[in-house]
C-alpha cells in the first residue's frame, strides 16, 4: 500500500501565521494550525480514506443510527474487561450509536492470532458494522507500529471506521487522521529497517560461529567415505561433522554403516 508524504510549511502574514501540511501529490493544503488575533484554531479536511457514507452520516443526524462494534482486550483471564466495556457502552449511548456486537479477547495483544480479533475482521469484511470502538490503541494491538498500521488500513479498506475512546486523535474521520497515519507510516518504515538490520546481524553472528545456514546437505556415498577417512585420522565425531558441514548424529550413522 502506498502512503502519501507531507511537508510542513510555515506561512507568515501581517495578520496571522499558518502551519500548513501539504499533500505531496496534489500540493493542496491538507490540514494545519491557524492563529489570528491571539486565537488558535485547527484547519483540517476529512480524510481521503474515510468511507463516504460514514462521512455523510457524521455530518447529519444519521450518525444516530450508526452501527458499531466494541473491541476490548486484557492479557489474562485473571483480568477483567468490564471497566473498558462500561465506559465504551456509555460513550456509544451518548453518541446515539447502535452496538451490534462486542468482541473480547483474554490474551496478549502482541499477536494477531486472537479468536475474537479475527472474528471482528471477518465481520468487518462483511460490513456488519460501520465502526470499531476500542478503549485505547494498545487494546486493539501491541504488535508494533507496522502491524497496527496494517490493521487500521485493513479496516479502512473494508469501509469500516475506527475510534479510540481515550485517544481522540485515533479517529478514522478526525482532522488529525492524515497526520497520525503519516507518522505511523514513517515509524513503520523505520521498524522494517531495524528488523532487517537485526536479521542481518544475527546471520553474521551465526556465520562467524562457523555454523552453516540453509537446508542440511543430502548425505551420499562420498560423505560415508570422507567420514571413514577422517575418523581414521583420529578426528572426533564432532570435528568430522564440522569439517563436512553435517551433524554429529549424521556422522555417527555414516561411521556405523561404514564399519
Amino acid at each position: 500500500m502506498a502512503f502519501r508524504h507531507y511537508r510542513l510549511t510555515v506561512v507568515k502574514t501581517q495578520a496571522a501565521w499558518y502551519n500548513q501540511v501539504h499533500d505531496s501529490e496534489s500540493g493542496s493544503q491538507v490540514a494545519g494550525w491557524h492563529r489570528s488575533q491571539g486565537r488558535v484554531s485547527y484547519i483540517g479536511s476529512q480524510s481521503a480514506g474515510c468511507p463516504e457514507e460514514w462521512t455523510q452520516r457524521r455530518e447529519t443526524t444519521e450518525e444516530k443510527s450508526m452501527r458499531i462494534a466494541i473491541y476490548s482486550r486484557v492479557s489474562t483471564l485473571k483480568q477483567d474487561t468490564e471497566n473498558q466495556l462500561v465506559q465504551l457502552r456509555e460513550f456509544a449511548a451518548k453518541q446515539g450509536w447502535q452496538i451490534v456486537r462486542e468482541y473480547t479477547d483474554y490474551e496478549s495483544g502482541a499477536k494477531a492470532e486472537r479468536a475474537e480479533f479475527r472474528r471482528m475482521f471477518e465481520d468487518a469484511s462483511r460490513r456488519k458494522f460501520d465502526l470499531v470502538l476500542f478503549w485505547a490503541l494498545d487494546r486493539l494491538s501491541r504488535e508494533g507500529v507496522l502491524e497496527t498500521l496494517q490493521h487500521l488500513n485493513r479496516l479502512t479498506s473494508y469501509g469500516v471506521g475506527y475510534r479510540s475512546f481515550t485517544e481522540q486523535f485515533f479517529d478514522s474521520c478526525g482532522v488529525f487522521k492524515d497526520a497520525i497515519i503519516a507518522i505511523m507510516a514513517t515509524l513503520a518504515k523505520q521498524e522494517r529497517v531495524k528488523r532487517s538490520e537485526r536479521t542481518r546481524a544475527g546471520l553474521a553472528r551465526v556465520r562467524a560461529a562457523g555454523r552453516l545456514l540453509g537446508r542440511p546437505p543430502k548425505l551420499n556415498g562420498q560423505h560415508t567415505a570422507e567420514v571413514a577417512r577422517l575418523r581414521a585420522l583420529g578426528l572426533s565425531l564432532r570435528a568430522v561433522g564440522r569439517q563436512l558441514g553435517i551433524s554429529e548424529g549424521s556422522v555417527r550413522r555414516l561411521a556405523s554403516s561404514a564399519a
